[in-house]
């Protein structure tokens, strides 16, 4: 537990009172540290606390507290000015200080982002270009009941069926209830989605669905969500966007015993230098971690980052097994794994059909449902045909249907595959399953609100209950909609709290920002980045031949062994080299791929998205949540008399016995757990 021994009353700061009537951090939160340059420690709304009866001997400041985070500087014409974010654009002030900070510029970030602007200065962290995330690449739509011919009961029992009722029910009642007032919001911002001749907004069907109720821009709705979005806060005064900045880990104290988050330790990626942002609320928005599989629908910044930080900072994780497999992704020959181009779910839901290769039609066989069975059900289809025929992929085909239609709701399928020399009114596409969705998280209660105080999370990143063993076709974007917006109400008000009870800790979260030595970034040695980067290569295989589609509980527990030595080789290697990108995203991956195969070895039935084979059907005993709030060196073991023993550096180059032991010790562990 961080403390400091300066006494400080209620962070002393009014709040700032809008016209509207709603009560706001604003400013008051940042003049507090206006003062830090001259009175180290305090800011100017605290002084009243150490004059008159407080004696100036009571004051003992911890030695370990980063004064030059708050000392005036000289700019270049001579000007001293505060070392804050209006500082030069050379340099990276070691502490940025705001009301809210937000970590990622997806719909869930900048949808909270643009709603807590309301009440005070917001930090939208992201780390690479605002626009580059999982949202802008979802093409088939954001589902919400607007037919009247539907109802909010038809999309709750879809969303169970297809969860394998391992949902949390209230959580689903209040998406499909609240969802369709938060679609009709992005529309209110500017958002053009694709119409029927009369006006309205015309509705779709996917996998899953009993009706039509998939909102859509054509099969660009992820794009044409995130400009919409992107474009609203750029033009707000209250937020501030730093692009290419990677999280690194989360600032958490205790206060009164309860663990508080206090903003996050950055790495600007354009300096390479570390930063960090402290804020009253924190919300994570970081999307999924599809690179940790090697065929993905993901971009290459989804490594799992929120997870991870979320997970190191003692946040509960829950239900990480049920990793969604896309089942139609394009196959254009080896060149085109890696970040595989999605092909919509609203294919098969316009009428399209798949076969295997020698052009037999093969769903009828595996599910009434067809192609429009849930997801999980397909890929597995899709998979048993390629392993039994020894095919590399299955076809697509919804050339039956007329070319007009085809190419108005599906142009930017039909440009993809038109530069794999595909027609798709012609030709069948050929698909195959590929990483596309996390159904598990950080767990969240029903207003975001994590196990960590101040600590929120929406989007893929979350856990809400929603979702259950497996998540019904376009409710990730709906669910992002609704959490974001839920969250706003508890973040502001969390806010007011910390500015009126956590005043020494949020000032000591600031003055504590120290990255000497190993603790700032550094470049990594030739040998350490090979290192790296055959780790990386290493992991997405182990998640895809022991923890893909269909698992074996043998195949867990040596996936387990590989991860867990792997995690605790990676934290050794940072501990030794410091930050860096590689090493950073690394460590966020296998730390998420750890959690995702522990789960999955935790379940012993096969339930949704998680099918294993020692245990093919579903068990009434282990419909719960799979929850971890442990640390992985506590689930196994590995601690105290050993602890000097696993912090140790990996052999950079060949095998070593040392790390045959690691592997060994870790696998013994796994297999009594």
């Amino acid at each position: 537990m961080m403390s400091v021994s300066c006494c400080l009353s209620g962070a002393g700061a009014t709040l700032a009172v809008h016209q509207s009537g709603r009560t706001a951090p604003g400013k008051a939160f940042l003049d507090g540290f206006a003062g830090f340059g001259q009175r180290p420690g305090f800011g100017r709304s605290f002084r009243r606390n150490i004059s008159g009866a407080r004696s100036r001997k009571t004051l003992t400041c911890r030695a370990d507290v980063n004064w030059d985070a708050f000392r005036r500087t000289v700019s270049p014409n001579g000007d001293a000015r505060k070392n804050d974010a209006s500082s030069s654009k050379g340099a990276t002030p070691p502490v940025r200080q705001f009301d809210f900070a937000v970590v990622g510029s997806g719909i869930a970030g900048l949808t909270y982002a643009l709603e807590v602007a309301e009440y005070g200065e917001v930090a939208v962290i992201t780390k690479a270009k605002t626009d580059e995330g999982c949202t802008k690449y979802a093409q088939g739509g954001v589902c919400a009941v607007l037919d009247a011919c539907d109802s909010v009961e038809a999309h709750v029992h879809d969303t169970m069926v297809a969860g394998a009722f391992l949902n949390d029910r209230n959580a689903v009642e209040v998406v499909c209830r609240e969802g369709p007032a938060r679609v009709l919001d992005l529309v209110k911002k500017g958002a053009e989605f694709t119409r029927n001749k009369d006006g309205s907004l015309h509705l779709t069907k996917e996998g899953g669905h009993s009706g039509r109720r998939i909102v859509h821009a054509a099969d660009a709705t992820g794009k044409e969500i995130e400009d919409t979005l992107i474009a609203a806060a750029r033009s707000h005064p209250n937020i501030k966007v730093f692009e290419h900045h990677l999280a690194i880990e989360l600032v958490v104290d205790e206060v009164n015993g309860v663990s508080h988050c206090f903003g996050l330790d950055v790495l600007d990626q354009h300096t390479n230098a570390m930063c960090r942002f402290v804020a009253l609320s924190t919300m994570l928005s970081t999307g999924g971690a599809g690179q940790i599989y090697p065929n993905t629908t993901n971009p290459s910044v989804a490594t799992g980052d929120g997870i991870a930080i979320a997970y190191r900072a003692k946040a509960c994780v829950a239900n990480m097994e049920f990793v969604q497999f896309h089942p139609t992704s394009l196959y254009a020959g080896e060149a085109s794994l890696g970040r595989a181009p999605l092909v919509t779910e609203a294919v098969r839901g316009e009428g399209g059909l798949l076969y295997n290769v020698k052009g037999e039609r093969f769903m009828p066989g595996y599910d009434d449902r067809c192609e429009l069975a849930p997801r999980d059900v397909v890929a597995r289809a899709i998979q048993d045909q390629m392993l039994t025929n020894g095919d590399k992929h299955v076809l697509l085909d919804i050339s039956h249907k007329p070319s007009d239609l085809v190419l108005s709701h599906f142009p930017n399928v039909a440009a993809k595959c038109k530069d794999f020399g595909i027609d798709i009114t012609k030709d069948p596409i050929p698909v195959l399953p590929a990483q596309h969705y996390i159904c598990g998280g950080v767990q969240t209660g029903l207003r975001g609100e994590t196990s960590i105080q101040g600590l929120y999370a929406s989007g893929e990143v979350a856990c809400t209950g929603l979702h259950g063993a497996n998540r019904l076709a376009s409710n990730s974007l709906l669910e992002a909609l609704v959490f974001a917006h839920r969250a706003v109400g508890p973040s502001v008000a969390h806010a007011e709290h910390a500015l009126r009870n956590c005043g020494s800790s949020v000032h000591y979260a600031a003055a504590s920002a120290l990255y000497a030595s190993r603790k700032g970034p550094h470049v990594l040695p030739k040998e350490a980045a090979e290192w790296v980067a055959r780790k990386r290569a290493e992991l997405p295989a182990i998640m895809w031949e022991r923890c893909g589609i269909v698992r074996s509980k043998a195949g867990l527990a040596d996936a387990l062994g590989s991860l867990s030595t792997m995690y605790i080789e990676t934290k050794a290697m940072q501990k030794k080299y410091g930050v860096s990108v590689a090493l950073a995203e690394l460590l966020n991956m296998v730390t998420v791929g750890e959690l995702v195969v522990y789960s999955a070895y935790q379940r012993k039935e096969s339930r949704g998205l998680h099918y294993v084979k020692d245990y093919p059907l579903m068990a009434e005993q282990e419909q719960t949540a799979t929850v971890i709030e442990t640390s992985l060196r506590k689930r196994y073991g590995i601690y105290q008399d050993t602890k000097q023993r696993w912090q140790s550096p990996p052999v950079l180059t060949g095998n070593s016995s040392k790390e045959a032991a690691r592997r060994s010790l870790i696998l013994k562990s796994a297999n009594d757990s």
